[in-house]
């Protein structure tokens, strides 16, 4: 049976030149990076600093600004608790939104509780934040601002330039999560006035269980407080021995998405978009969720009414992708960044996220479409109320019989 993959979102297959560069370091250079007294640690010590600037190069950052960790959750924990230890002196005011990651959100709830203030600003219904509300929301007290660059859910880009600007202005610190948009689209730090970033190496065909947060050394010197001590180690930030493999094979993810950056992310565009046309062009009541244009190159994340999302799923197997966030997709409950955006719970339970990625062809956004629109119609036959619908009864304004 023919297998497709468009779940790239949660996370991507390993690229084999990302795998041939770790497997060395696994048996032949195995050396602790921190053991300086002899040849298996310094040739340990300079893949690290190696794979440091490979990540440093895609965002315009210097390579003393990467610190490595286990993943992006790991890199909001420290940006956001790290950042609320270390500057408690000047506010313990933190701005935010609601259609955040949980690594954003939870470590934001967990400061909530332990006597920070966070606001948590609403989002249109594309998904995007309004300028405005933000600047008012900042106070005298407020010390960081963490708004994520492209959402995992519905792909919507934020204008992290702009918030970046208005946060120098007012002279607070400002986080993205760049999870989703690390090595997909175009990002410099000091263009855009970020000051800590967070990434993950297996969302760019890297290995699961490494990723990065870029911290600011100059204009302003970023520091955060450690969540995990015990050594020292990454500028006093994040203790603990290296992942050497893994930190080696996210540098050398990292900079096949810089060698490739003028042509893959508008492959991904273009393989994204031919899936919509297919679907919106045999399809009716399919409703695109997020920005039309501001969005991920490699999301695509469709309502279909009338038909429940997992039935739908069901019904295409062999299709590997996903109804909201993999991280809360065990969850009956419909996606809270849909509902944020206004979309009502029987159309958010009808949502499919569909993610593109380097090894994905026409020929499997073909089948793709192919089979979702058969399964949509499908399901939709079964309806009764696709059919009232059809026959144009206004389905708000039945007033149904309760037994």
């Amino acid at each position: 049976m023919r297998r497709v993959y468009l779940d790239n979102n949660a996370t991507t297959p390993v690229d084999p030149q990302v795998l041939d560069a770790m497997l060395p370091y696994f048996r032949e250079k195995f050396g602790n990076a921190a053991s300086r007294s002899h040849a298996f640690g310094w040739e340990a010590e300079e893949a690290v600093e190696n794979a440091r600037q490979q990540v440093a190069a895609v965002l315009g950052a210097e390579a003393k600004e990467i610190i490595w960790t286990s993943g992006a959750s790991e890199s909001n924990n420290i940006a956001i608790k790290g950042v609320a230890e270390k500057y408690a002196e000047k506010g313990r005011h933190i701005i935010t939104q609601i259609t955040e990651h949980k690594a954003v959100i939870d470590p934001c709830k967990y400061l909530e509780q332990h006597g920070c203030r966070v606001t948590f600003l609403p989002v249109d219904k594309y998904g995007r934040i309004d300028l405005q509300q933000l600047a008012a929301a900042i106070k005298d007290d407020t010390v960081l601002v963490s708004i994520m660059h492209g959402n995992n859910e519905i792909g919507t880009l934020q204008p992290v330039g702009e918030i970046g600007k208005l946060c120098k202005q007012r002279g607070v610190l400002f986080h993205t999560d760049g999870c989703q948009t690390f090595g997909k689209v175009p990002i410099d730090v000091n263009e855009m006035g970020i000051d800590l970033l967070s990434l993950s190496g297996h969302k760019i065909h890297g290995p699961k269980g490494v990723g990065a947060l870029y911290v600011r050394r100059k204009r302003p010197r970023v520091i955060c407080e450690a969540i995990i001590h015990g050594g020292g180690h990454e500028r006093n930030m994040r203790s603990g021995t290296l992942n050497v493999p893994g930190i080696v094979g996210l540098g050398t993810a990292a900079e096949l998405c810089r060698l490739h950056m003028d042509t893959e992310p508008a492959r991904l565009a273009a393989l994204r978009d031919r899936l919509w046309t297919a679907l919106s062009s045999q399809l009716d009541n399919a409703i695109l969720n997020g920005h039309a244009t501001d969005r991920t190159p490699s999301n695509l994340n469709v309502s279909f009414a009338y038909v429940e999302g997992e039935s739908l799923m069901m019904g295409i197997n062999d299709i590997a992708v996903s109804s909201g966030s993999a991280c809360t997709s065990a969850s009956l409950e419909p996606s809270y960044v849909l509902k944020a955006l206004g979309v009502g719970d029987e159309l958010a339970h009808s949502s499919i996220r569909f993610s593109v990625g380097r090894f994905n062809t026409e020929a499997d956004i073909d089948y793709t479409a192919e089979r979702v629109v058969t399964a949509v119609r499908k399901l939709r036959a079964m309806s009764p109320l696709y059919e009232m619908a059809q026959e144009g009864v206004d389905l708000t304004k039945v007033e149904w019989a309760h037994p």
